[in-house]
């Protein structure tokens, strides 16, 4: 097929049209509560939303690690709300734009740090109402394009904060095992040593009884 010069065009306008806006990715330590804003701009656009529990301030607890998260919109009806969440991947729709608050919440006596990803899809062109039919295909083709760019990357994303998490998770009982075989090794040490002390004194009691 040929493409004559206002596809070309075409192309290069979409190229910036298209361009989704950028992560918004953060990490952070959480003691008790904190919240977070994304406005959004247009009507119907697309929320991605990811956090990991990467550790916890204490890694000797054997409690159950997470926290909530209750996502409310511009006029602050709840979107979404998550309960003792380790880690938690969704998406929804804004119905309508404005300031979003996504509010995390602690109830363990422990700091948590969490890795959390929010991402708005909105494609320009839509709101341009082009009327030509035959660029309609080739901005179909496009839009699936950057959005399937952009899955890989909060993809990665969320499994590069997963796989942190795990090797902290491993770390922390890799050094517990240690822990357990060094206390687990001195207790039967001292028993040993306590039972040669009994022993000793036993006899040397009864080798005074039968000297007398």
């Amino acid at each position: 097929m040929k493409v004559g010069s206002r596809e070309f065009v075409a192309v290069i306008l979409l190229a910036f049209f298209c361009n989704p806006d950028p992560v918004f990715g953060i990490r952070f330590v959480i003691d008790r509560e904190e919240c977070f804003s994304h406005d959004v701009k247009y009507d119907g656009d697309t929320i991605h939303v990811s956090f990991v529990v990467i550790k916890s301030d204490s890694s000797w607890h054997n409690s159950h690690e997470g926290v909530d998260l209750v996502v409310k919109g511009p006029s602050g009806d709840q979107i979404q709300d998550y309960r003792d969440k380790i880690s938690e991947k969704f998406k929804f729709v804004a119905r309508k734009k404005g300031v979003h608050r996504f509010c995390f919440s602690n109830k363990s006596p422990y700091y948590e740090t969490v890795d959390f990803d929010v991402h708005e899809s909105h494609f320009s062109y839509y709101d341009q109402h082009a009327k030509d039919e035959h660029f309609d295909p080739l901005l179909e083709q496009i839009s699936k394009l950057e959005e399937a760019l952009y899955n890989i990357q909060f993809e990665q994303h969320w499994l590069d904060a997963q796989t942190e998490r795990q090797k902290i998770v491993n770390d922390g009982m890799s050094r517990r095992a240690v822990h357990k075989a060094l206390c687990e090794s001195a207790a039967l040490v001292g028993a040993s040593v306590l039972q040669v002390y009994l022993l000793r004194r036993l006899f040397e009691r009864k080798l005074g009884m039968s000297r007398v």
